[in-house]
């Protein structure tokens, strides 16, 4: 019987230059997690040698290698050509970013915007081409959707739509559930909800004619109990099903639909430090009195100070939403569901496999951090009045850090 051996060292020279050609050939993620993925293949190079017999060596090394390149490798994309794309919340922020870039690569872009003379409609004016079509829209006025899908239609005739981008979104206040205005939560979902529903359904004719994408932007915060976020977080939640639901319907049509879920970013809003706390005077402000000696204005002040130190932690680069926006839109087989932003593997695989209250524990270190509300506090009962409370023990000057806060 024939002895198998290891390929000597000329073999393996023109083995490996065979290897560089494919890999010069394939479309790759150049980068660190080609790098990665080499220094594992060559690890697990050394350990089939000396732990298999060649010929399962080799399969080991071959199946290895073939799923770790096909994991690198860029999928195909879509031509441009003459797409036309709907954005909405181009103010600022991943809708003003992506109207830039889906300019630049050739689509006609419909922005929208609250203000058609506001700083982020000026510099879309000043660095797009003239394609870019800026329109005035408040996603909480019928009105304005109408005029909006009347506008859509009127300049994607000669083109036809391939894409609505719902990014457009609101938050105004970060407290509990008892502590946040019902106003609070009817105005998310009217925005984040109601408007994007509308806008959708009436865009759909037009997107099932071009068998084209829809694209949404939601947050984490719609699928797992981020504190102080509910009203934020519930619209979130209700938006991320109805995609799903209608990922599932549309498919017949040829329409896919995929949501975006990112990390914490430096957006405008984000960075507005004075716009939170405005906010959070306005919630002072509004609160029933029982409610404020019951929990106590420093536990509120507390809140905020950790949300704040969070958003501190916010992530500059906007580039990993708009290229997980623009690969929804192209990729010839688009992901479902897409997590640009640092350490969100870590909080999905938290959230979904530990226990549950591990789960909440990791979640309050990880965003907010919790003060003992007034009433709980040792020394009071019930909601007695603040006046007749002991002093307030001061709040630990140095919480866990919160890397990262939801959008």
């Amino acid at each position: 019987m024939e002895h198998w051996s290891w390929p000597s060292g000329g073999a393996w020279l023109l083995v490996a230059a065979r290897a560089l050609l494919q890999l010069l050939r394939a479309d790759l993620r150049l980068g660190r997690p080609l790098l990665a993925a080499l220094v594992l293949l060559a690890a697990l190079d050394w350990l089939c040698q000396r732990l298999l017999p060649p010929p399962a060596a080799l399969a080991v090394l071959a199946a290895a290698g073939w799923i770790a390149l096909s994991r690198l490798a860029r999928p195909p994309r879509l031509p441009v050509a003459t797409r036309a794309v709907l954005i909405t919340g181009c103010d600022s922020g991943f809708g003003k970013e992506t109207a830039k870039k889906l300019d630049a690569m050739g689509f006609t872009v419909l922005a929208t915007v609250l203000k058609l003379d506001g700083p982020g409609a000026l510099e879309l004016r000043a660095c797009c081409s003239p394609r870019l079509r800026l329109l005035q829209m408040d996603l909480t006025k019928p009105a304005d959707i109408s005029r909006a899908l009347e506008f859509t239609k009127a300049h994607t005739t000669s083109t036809g739509l391939w894409g609505l981008v719902n990014n457009a979104g609101h938050n105004n206040v970060v407290a509990d559930v008892e502590l946040s205005p019902v106003a609070t939560f009817r105005s998310c979902m009217e925005v984040n909800f109601f408007g994007a529903l509308e806008l959708t359904k009436g865009l759909l004719p037009l997107l099932r004619r071009s068998r084209g994408r829809i694209v949404t932007v939601g947050s984490p915060a719609g699928d797992m109990p981020y504190p102080c976020l509910a009203a934020y977080g519930t619209s979130k939640a209700a938006m991320a099903l109805l995609m799903d639901t209608c990922s599932c319907e549309l498919l017949p049509w040829g329409v896919k639909v995929s949501i975006i879920q990112p990390g914490c970013f430096k957006t405008e809003s984000v960075q507005n430090v004075g716009q939170w706390e405005e906010r959070k005077q306005l919630l002072l402000a509004s609160l029933p009195q029982e409610l404020l000696q019951a929990y106590g204005e420093d536990y509120i002040e507390h809140l905020h100070g950790q949300f704040l130190h969070s958003l501190r932690l916010a992530l500059p680069d906007l580039s990993p939403v708009v290229d997980a926006i623009t690969d929804a839109l192209l990729a010839a087989r688009p992901c479902s569901r897409y997590y640009p932003g640092h350490g969100l593997g870590l909080i999905y695989f938290i959230h979904y496999y530990l226990p549950e209250g591990l789960r909440r524990r990791f979640l309050q270190t990880f965003f907010i951090s919790h003060l003992l509300p007034r009433a709980l506090r040792p020394g009071l009962s019930g909601s007695a009045p603040a006046q007749d409370a002991a002093p307030d023990p001061d709040p630990d000057p140095n919480p866990g850090p919160p890397p990262m806060a939801a959008q």
